[in-house]
């Protein structure tokens, strides 16, 4: 069955992906609004208010929310990224009008009361906590302020201590007046559902959100730059990075073959030529992320103090291979990682969610299974070695390092490698 889109007058998109051979379904909001749309004084409120969403209403409890939820044996759960924020829901077939009123009173009711407000201020600590204390996770915070230093683009997504422990109820409200707008939220269900019963129920429920535009938020400026941090760490962890693709650009997938290819699994370049012919580390990996207006493509390593050079010198050689080496084996086989990955994702009501407001965020519209393929299908190695040649030079790097350092190279050194 097709997937269909429809939009209420207040502007709330709605869209539902059928699939009536199961007998659960996932639906979910998604508002347009995540970290980089903060203000210097607002770092951190997203996600504050993504936690207190779930900590009582007009009419329920946080404990309510938990309990009504559970009786059905659904899941509700939420998660704030750069660009966007999720609340959503996985239940069976039956139970959708429940997963839509409590979905709709989070995002149109909830209170912000005061002792809930402390309680969940100092989760938010915690959290922050148990982030610095996990380098291989933490890192890429350091890189992103490296790459887009003193913008909202480059801040944490979970705050500081300072910034959580400022926040009252009205900052929160306030917020949500800027932010959370029928235009800039879309309903997504995916599995056991029904159009018609779909749009019904949520016009309904969100019958009080105000049709106000969206707010866009600052440009994110890549500028690049450096962030090491000494410490009693096992290991050095390091990231590197340059400017990537932005969403829905030309290179997008071709930039995923390419990330594939050099460091997207056990047979790629990275793998193979670091870990298991040399072994200077555990764990090597590219990773790109688009955003709107801009990206990051990288790589991550974690390696011993005395190998760090060694192996970010190893990483400089293979990227510069790619471009006049990738084979047609090569970039097929990454091709076939890609495909199965999507193909794959059909298989899960969420995933499909997911993939839908992926292409309406990166495109505007709705992109067929058959589309996506054969775009994939058409990048051949040349396309690949072309992308290559251009992916350390399209801006200056950003390097971010923390553990044993003091054997690593100076960042003009390191930097000097990949040019």
């Amino acid at each position: 069955m097709a997937i269909v889109t429809s939009k209420l007058n207040n502007g709330l998109t709605i869209v539902t992906d059928p699939m009536p051979h199961l007998e659960s379904a996932s639906v979910g909001v998604w508002v347009n609004a995540g970290a980089r749309n903060e203000t210097t004084q607002e770092h951190g409120i997203s996600h504050m208010l993504e936690h207190m969403a779930f900590k009582g209403t007009k009419t329920r409890t946080a404990r309510q929310i938990a309990e009504e939820i559970e009786r059905v044996g659904g899941y509700l759960n939420a998660y704030t990224a750069r660009e966007q924020t999720a609340y959503y829901a996985r239940i069976l077939k039956g139970d959708m009008p429940l997963a839509i009123n409590l979905l709709a009173d989070i995002l149109q009711n909830s209170t912000f009361e005061g002792e809930e407000l402390e309680r969940e201020r100092g989760v938010i600590i915690q959290e922050i906590g148990q982030a610095e204390d996990t380098p291989d996770d933490i890192i890429f915070d350091h890189l992103q302020a490296a790459a887009f230093p003193a913008q909202a683009m480059g801040r944490p997504i979970l705050g500081t201590i300072d910034s959580v422990s400022s926040f009252d109820a009205e900052a929160l409200r306030g917020y949500m007046r800027a932010h959370y707008h029928a235009p800039a939220m879309t309903l997504v269900a995916s599995g056991a559902v029904d159009h018609d019963d779909i749009v019904r129920l949520a016009s309904e429920a969100f019958a009080g959100l105000t049709s106000q535009g969206p707010v866009t938020p600052e440009a994110g400026t890549y500028a690049g730059g450096e962030f090491r941090a000494e410490d009693d760490l096992e290991q050095a962890h390091l990231s590197i990075a340059w400017p990537g693709v932005a969403l829905g650009h030309d290179d997008a997938l071709i930039s995923q073959v390419y990330a594939t290819a050099l460091g997207g699994g056990m047979s790629s370049r990275l793998f193979q030529e670091v870990r298991e012919k040399r072994g200077l580390c555990y764990s090597i990996y590219c990773f790109g992320q688009s955003y709107k207006d801009c990206g990051l493509f990288g790589v991550y390593a974690g390696t011993s103090a005395g190998q760090a050079s060694e192996l970010l010198k190893v990483v400089a050689g293979e990227m510069a291979a790619m471009e006049g080496s990738v084979t047609s084996d090569e970039v097929e086989r990454a091709k076939a990682q890609l495909r199965a990955g999507m193909l794959m994702a059909l298989e899960s009501p969420s995933a499909r969610c997911e993939q839908i407001i992926g292409h309406l965020w990166a495109y505007g519209r709705l992109l067929t299974q058959a589309e996506i393929l054969d775009k994939l299908a058409g990048i051949d190695a040349g396309a690949v070695r072309a992308f290559a040649g251009r992916a350390a030079q399209t801006g200056p790097m950003s390097l971010a390092a923390m553990g044993p350092l003091k054997k690593l190279d100076s960042f003009e050194h390191i930097a000097a490698r990949f040019t």
